[in-house]
Parts: structure tokens; C-alpha cells; sequence
């Protein structure tokens, strides 16, 4: 069963309270790491459900909530980016990487879906697409299609973080929805009941996305980033790049944006925002660092992070990266 989170309870209630006069489309739209897609998923069972509870949520004791809870159910979809599969002529080790686009031949097997009538009687289907901006130009206006003309019987949730990606046409669409993202105290609340330690300092380096701080905190090898940073001049380029290059260039480039962002801070004296238990050794930094140098050093990041996706070799671009990085600091 997907996660409820209360900072979610407002919207649940709005939306139970129009299930009856309900659109054929949603559209989910909010900041990133709060748990959108465990809502949808959560919509999507409870107007499945035979025999939903008072408060609009799923029994999950029904023939229809177990098909849910199995992954099984006839009248759903998710649709999310495929994953691609590595070339059988090559003898490339590295493992399949998951694509960033729902491809138009996904949106197009839905065709067969939405021809179909629904397992129950006068019930539902449901589609839910998770993220709606993954949809590339083709694929989107596929979906469009069928956005403009709904079969009966049929509801489209569709969940983003980045509305402003999607085609204007498919969000007139919709009815949009605004999902609020926590307060920091509901946050702070929520990771201390997932007993996650430094949750302050997790919290921050995400930018107030609880999913995300929960996730960042459990991946051991993205914590080493900063410290390896906060060495400066001193950092070995080549060790730092093949220890980074392990961790997925996206997630590096990511960090590497925030530590740069709070070393420019610092600089121009004002407070980090990502990094709060390394505020000393940025202040360190901030007072030798070229400033000039690093503004160009960020660019070059930022356009590290838009190829990151691309198949380049990426330890040989880090080892770049790492080289002039130390040479930012003068002895």
C-alpha cells in the first residue's frame, strides 16, 4: 500500500468531496519529493475499491484491492519511462539504465486498454502517469488524443513536478491540482518518525523534499561527496572522480551544483542553504576561492548536469571537473 502523508490530508478531503462530479483528468502538480505519486496510486485504489471507507480511502480487503495490492489489476495502468535494455552485440558489463522519456509506443498500447470494458460492473479505469513531463513531443501528443475525446468510464491521473514542460493543450485538459508541499515542521516531524538522524541537515540539502531527504540520507556514498569537496586545492582530481563516477553522474552533478551554489554563497557572504554541518569548511574555502573562476566553474557544471544523461565517459569528464575544481583555490 503506497504511503499517506499529512501534509496531503486538505487535498484528499477537496477531492473526496467533488468524487461524485470527478473529471476524466487530473492533474497532480507540486514539488518534487513529496510524495505525489503515493497519492495518485492511493487515489487510484480508493475509486477502484468496492466498498471504500468513510474518509474515501480503499478497504484494502476487497477482490478489487487485492488485485491492487498484487499489482494485478485489470482496470489500471501506470505508465512510467521504460527501461532500456543494453545492447546484445556489445560486451558492455554496465546494467540497463532506465530511460527518461514514456515513449509514444507505451501511450499507444493504451489503446487496447481503453477499448476494453471494465472488469467490474459500472466501474472505473484508471491510468496514472508518473512523470507527465516525461511524455516527449510524440508521445504527448498521442495521449492528447485521447485526452480530447475520454472513453467512458475511463480517469487520467497525471503527475508532475515540472507543469511547465507539458504541453499547454494537455493541461487545459486537466483539472489541476495543487499539491502543498510540508511545512518544515511537518517535515521535520515526518523524518523523525522514519528515525532518520541529521534530519535538519537532510532536510536543507534537499531543499525541503522529505522523500528526497529520507532517500539522500540512505545512500552512504552521496555523504563522502562533501567531504572529498571540502578538501580544495588539496583533493586528489582522479581518486575523487572515480569515487564520484560510482554514484551516477545525474546524482554527482546534483551535488556538486549545491556545494558550488552554498561556496558562492559563502563567498558573498551570505548563509548556505544545502550544507548547514559544513558551513566552517565552506567559510574556509569562500576566503581563497577565485571567485571570478568559480562563476565559470559553475557554468561548466550546469552543463555537466544537462549531458549527465548522455553516454559520455563520464569518469574521464569528472576527472575534468575535479582538476580544475582544485584549482580554484590558490596555495
Amino acid at each position: 500500500m503506497s504511503e499517506r502523508y499529512p501534509w496531503h490530508a486538505p487535498s484528499w478531503q477537496r477531492l473526496q468531496q467533488s468524487r461524485q462530479r470527478r473529471h476524466h483528468a487530473l492533474l497532480l502538480k507540486g514539488k518534487a519529493g513529496t510524495g505525489k505519486l503515493d497519492f495518485a496510486v492511493t487515489l487510484a485504489q480508493s475509486l477502484l475499491c468496492h466498498k471504500p471507507v468513510a474518509d474515501g480511502y480503499a478497504c484494502g480487503q476487497c477482490a478489487s484491492c487485492g488485485w491492487f495490492e498484487q499489482n494485478s489489476h485489470p482496470d489500471y495502468r501506470l505508465l512510467t519511462p521504460e527501461q532500456e535494455t543494453p545492447d546484445e552485440n556489445t560486451s558492455s558489463k554496465k546494467p540497463a539504465r532506465k530511460s527518461t522519456q514514456i515513449s509514444v509506443a507505451q501511450v499507444r498500447e493504451l489503446g487496447g486498454f481503453l477499448e476494453l470494458s471494465s472488469h467490474q460492473n459500472e466501474g472505473l479505469r484508471v491510468v496514472v502517469i508518473h512523470p507527465a513531463d516525461a511524455l516527449n513531443q510524440t508521445s504527448a501528443n498521442a495521449l492528447l488524443k485521447m485526452l480530447e475525446e475520454p472513453p467512458p468510464g475511463v480517469m487520467f491521473i497525471l503527475v508532475t513536478s515540472h507543469p511547465q514542460r507539458l504541453l499547454a493543450t494537455i493541461i487545459s485538459r486537466c483539472q489541476q491540482v495543487e499539491m502543498p508541499a510540508p511545512s518544515t515542521e511537518q517535515a521535520l516531524s515526518w523524518l523523525a518518525q522514519q528515525q532518520l538522524a541529521d534530519a535538519e541537515q537532510w532536510l536543507a540539502y534537499t531543499g525541503g523534499s522529505p522523500l528526497q531527504a529520507r532517500e539522500a540520507a540512505s545512500a552512504g556514498g552521496m555523504q563522502a561527496l562533501p567531504t572529498r569537496l571540502a578538501q580544495g586545492q588539496k583533493l586528489d582530481p582522479f581518486q575523487a572522480a572515480s569515487e564520484f563516477a560510482a554514484l551516477g553522474m545525474e546524482e554527482v552533478m546534483t551535488a556538486l551544483q549545491k556545494w558550488i551554489y552554498d561556496l558562492l554563497a559563502v563567498r558573498l557572504e551570505v548563509q548556505p542553504r544545502y550544507h548547514l554541518r559544513q558551513q566552517v569548511a565552506l567559510q574556509a574555502l569562500g576566503k581563497s576561492v577565485d571567485l571570478s573562476a568559480l562563476l565559470t566553474f559553475q557554468r561548466q557544471v550546469d552543463d555537466a548536469r544537462r549531458s549527465a544523461t548522455h553516454p559520455l565517459n563520464h569518469e574521464l569528464q569528472l576527472e575534468t571537473l575535479m582538476l580544475q575544481y582544485s584549482k580554484l583555490f590558490p596555495g
